[in-house]
């Protein structure tokens, strides 16, 4: 029989203690331990700007775009801590999801909303520290006929998502990392961040070793 929402368990959830190491880390520093090709494109913040890091394990759902019927029941697959990936095609001809919507979303502990469409209220979203991403806006609102499907690999600006993955996100973007890859991603960016930290104390101390500009000049003269 047909059904209007195909439907799937949710995985398990990543480690708590992990969610809260990644939390202190910028998107930036991840994305260059995953050769810098990986992540979205095309999708804005739209919430109130923080200093921490979204990170939450993905529940994904795929829907006709500017229909929310899927959204609604995916809300039931979703467990505090669990970002929601919503696969709307990239579509900006109606709303899927509104200032209403997202404040159910975030008390019921979803971590954030990550959504290849279209948002509305934006004014309201914006005063708000929820975690809200999408690729643009519209004052119309959605339909609620499906089809959908949740729990399936979907695609939002450009990147994949599988159920289960850990997704990351700030003011730079988006990146999803597979939980058995996150240990060795979080150790590389911690490594980078020192590096980073070192850097900026030679700038400051008038110290700062450039003699690598040197040699990037003569690999492109090659």
């Amino acid at each position: 029989m047909y059904k209007a929402i195909r439907k799937n368990s949710s995985a398990p959830q990543a480690a708590r203690a992990l969610l809260d190491t990644l939390r202190d880390i910028p998107v930036s520093a991840l994305s260059d331990n995953m050769h810098r090709n990986i992540g979205t494109v095309g999708l804005a913040p739209y919430h109130r700007p923080t200093k921490q890091t979204m990170a939450g394990t993905a529940v994904t759902m795929r829907s006709r775009g500017g229909d929310n019927l899927t959204y609604l029941r995916a809300l039931d697959f979703c467990r505090p801590g669990d970002v929601l990936i919503i696969d709307a095609g990239g579509d900006l001809n109606n709303a899927v999801v509104g200032g209403i919507l997202s404040f159910y979303a975030a008390s019921v502990g979803v971590t954030g909303l990550v959504i290849d469409g279209a948002i509305r209220d934006v004014a309201e979203i914006r005063e708000r520290e929820f975690p809200v991403y999408a690729r643009g806006v519209t004052h119309r609102g959605p339909y609620k006929d499906g089809p959908g499907e949740i729990n399936v690999p979907v695609s939002v600006g450009g990147m994949v998502v599988h159920p289960g993955d850990i997704v990351v996100g700030d003011q730079d973007g988006l990146l999803a990392i597979p939980q058995v890859d996150v240990e060795i991603v979080i150790e590389k960016a911690l490594a980078v961040l020192e590096a980073e930290a070192e850097t900026m104390r030679a700038m400051k101390e008038g110290r700062w070793n450039r003699a690598f500009v040197d040699a990037l000049e003569a690999r492109c003269n090659n």
